[in-house]
């Protein structure tokens, strides 16, 4: 248990800039009195949903459930009515926090105050580190959404084990234009700074100017999806301020899916930094990360962070450590950043780990020779068996992205007769009008990599299917 709040920056109040959405923008002070104000309004509430819009509102709420000790249930405003209804059944929340009156299973809407006016108040009293933070819905891709249970010393032993790895302090100033309702923008993007007890400045919707203005303007961190760092990577080229603002940042941050190798090569070619990258997922929050002084490879994910352990298991869940970059295995992980298990699903729970608390993560990596992680993909569509041998998309897909006449890529499995799965590779073309043949595409990754692994099919299509973080739906490609 702990008495020391999650928040001790907000707990405290000051002058200090903490949060700026557009132009509204509250310091310490204001934002506690606007946290405790939200906070009364939640009253003795035990769960509330959160319409998490790229608001102001929607900071405030977040912390003012946590300051309450609710339990947390993000929201993404763009889902489709079967899929809130399912959430909103399955958790059951008292209330709904939202910037605007929104008709959510007739449930009463809170609005945050996001004045600051309000009167002086005591700082409630830390909740167990047991206690519930947050209910994160998985995105459903084997069934409906889970509701994922993340305890409050999920989040506390998270963000100080990335504030340790990135030497995060109240002097960073964290840019982003992420959605606020999953790990990536609301846990690491909001949690995360005030935590510090630094700054954010949410741009709202992404663009390249506002990174650029706002790295220019005092920033220190950026945090991105491979989509924002794929247009940056366009235009930094033609760019001179762009490429000034980024140079000038700390830490530039890509997570939530792999950042095309192309891109990582502009950027650094353009302004001399490196575009780190990290992992987690909804069940875990962060497992690993690059360090900021670390050599870092396009396609590595780093090492694991302060508290976490790492493993890769083979296909009969046995551990090994072959740090030759080539054997692939299961991430299994344990530590504080896990969740507490599914909402009501002890079943799903129990299925989700192994023996002495190895949580089962379905993420295939291979561990380079310095133990380095690389995601080569997930186990239920991304590991695909192909003439004896276990290949991941992932790698594949990189080299792809390398090739001059690919825009986008994303490789698949599918049933073969002779080779009992055949690699689909799915592109974009960077010339409509003069895609890349099979044979092509087949000889480039075959030179890079091995022949077994380059493509027997290609398949052209204007744009990849991805989800609200920049995910690809590789489940759509299969039904294409």
């Amino acid at each position: 248990m702990s008495s020391d709040p999650l928040f001790p920056a907000l707990a405290r109040g000051g002058t200090a800039p903490a949060v700026r959405f557009g132009e509204r923008e509250l310091d310490y002070a204001r934002l506690r009195r606007a946290v405790l104000a939200t906070a009364a309004r939640i009253g003795d509430a035990r769960r509330v949903a959160l319409w998490a819009t790229p608001t102001l509102e929607t900071a405030v709420g977040a912390l003012a459930a946590l300051a309450a000790g609710a339990e947390l249930v993000p929201l993404n405003p763009r889902s489709g009515e079967r899929e809130l209804a399912h959430v909103l059944g399955d958790s059951a929340p008292e209330l709904v926090l939202a910037a605007e009156e929104v008709e959510l299973a007739g449930l009463p809407v809170v609005r945050p105050d996001v004045s600051g006016d309000g009167p002086e108040r005591d700082w409630p009293s830390e909740p167990d580190d047991e206690a519930t933070a947050l209910i994160i819905y998985t995105s459903g891709t084997t069934g409906p959404p889970k509701g994922a249970v993340i305890p409050r010393r999920a989040v506390r032993a998270t963000l100080d084990a990335l504030a340790q790895a990135w030497a995060w302090t109240e002097d960073d100033v964290l840019v982003h234009a992420l959605p606020l309702f999953h790990v990536h923008g609301l846990v690491l993007g909001v949690l995360g700074p005030v935590r510090r007890g630094g700054a954010l400045r949410h741009l709202g919707r992404f663009s390249t100017a506002g990174v650029r203005d706002e790295l220019a303007g005092g920033a220190t961190m950026l945090f991105g999806v491979p989509t924002m760092y794929h247009r940056l990577a366009q235009d930094v080229g033609d760019d001179p301020a762009l490429a000034k603002a980024l140079a000038g940042a700390r830490l530039l941050v890509s997570g939530s899916a792999a950042l095309a190798p192309r891109d990582h090569r502009a950027i650094e070619a353009a302004t001399g930094r490196q575009v780190i990258e990290r992992y987690g997922m909804t069940e875990t929050l962060m497992s690993t990360a690059v360090r900021p002084d670390a050599a870092h490879r396009p396609g590595t994910v780093g090492t694991p962070l302060a508290g976490v352990e790492l493993r890769l298991v083979d296909e009969a869940g046995l551990p090994f450590d072959h740090r030759d970059g080539e054997s692939v295995g299961e991430i299994q992980v344990r530590g504080a950043n896990l969740f507490a298990g599914y909402l009501g699903r002890p079943e799903a729970t129990a299925e989700a780990f192994a023996a002495e608390g190895w949580f089962r993560t379905g993420d295939m990596a291979v561990l380079d020779p310095d133990g380095a992680v690389r995601i080569v993909g997930r186990k239920s569509t991304d590991l695909i068996k192909s003439g004896g041998y276990k290949i991941g998309a992932g790698e594949i897909e990189n080299v792809l992205q390398e090739h001059p006449a690919v825009a986008e890529a994303a490789v698949t499995g599918e049933p073969d007769p002779d080779l009992g799965e055949r690699i689909v590779a799915w592109i974009v073309p960077a010339d409509p009008g003069a895609p890349p043949t099979l044979d092509t595409l087949a000889d480039h990754v075959a030179a890079r990599l091995a022949p077994h692994k380059r493509p027997r099919e290609v398949r052209h299509l204007a744009a990849l299917p991805r989800n609200d973080m920049g995910k690809v739906m590789k489940r759509s490609l299969g039904a294409a």
